[in-house]
């Protein structure tokens, strides 16, 4: 089941990387319709426009949204390289994603089963479908290179 995801991951992952010339943790996204179309990106932009809710997840929601033209993306998947926070999680649910894919967990700020479980809070109306680790090595190293660079 994880290895159909391999190339929606990896258009995260380029996403991301895209974020590392504004200075942005290097997280990126993508929303695939129903039939496996890419209808929304998204990488960090909130160093690059000093805006608080600019998360990959986010960004890529919002262009979802708009290429459908309404706020429920039923049907939809979003590829993410890295676990969701809390707001990111929040948005998840109530765009009415039907599954969530990322790839590495973050021990500091995740909402998918780290900290908090969000997404499969069953006091929420929906609950997408959550699969993790597709390509978790490639989409930590992009993480753990980023930040080491950051200490030099």
């Amino acid at each position: 089941m994880i290895g159909r995801f391999d190339e929606a991951m990896q258009w995260a992952l380029a996403e991301g990387r895209q974020a590392l010339a504004t200075g942005d943790v290097p997280i990126g996204a993508v929303v695939l319709d129903p039939a496996g179309a890419v209808i929304g990106r998204g990488r960090n932009v909130r160093e690059a426009d000093g805006d608080p809710t600019g998360h990959a997840e986010m960004v890529a929601l919002r262009e979802a949204a708009q290429t459908v033209g309404e706020w429920r993306l039923s049907g939809c998947t979003l590829v993410v390289t890295l676990e969701p926070c809390t707001m990111c999680a929040g948005a998840i649910v109530l765009s009415r994603v039907d599954r969530l894919v990322f790839g590495a967990y973050d021990d500091k700020a995740g909402a998918v089963g780290s900290l908090w479980d969000v997404v499969r809070d069953r006091r929420l109306n929906h609950r997408p479908e959550v699969l993790t680790g597709v390509l978790e090595s490639d989409c930590r190293t992009l993480l753990l290179d980023f930040f080491s660079s950051q200490r030099a």
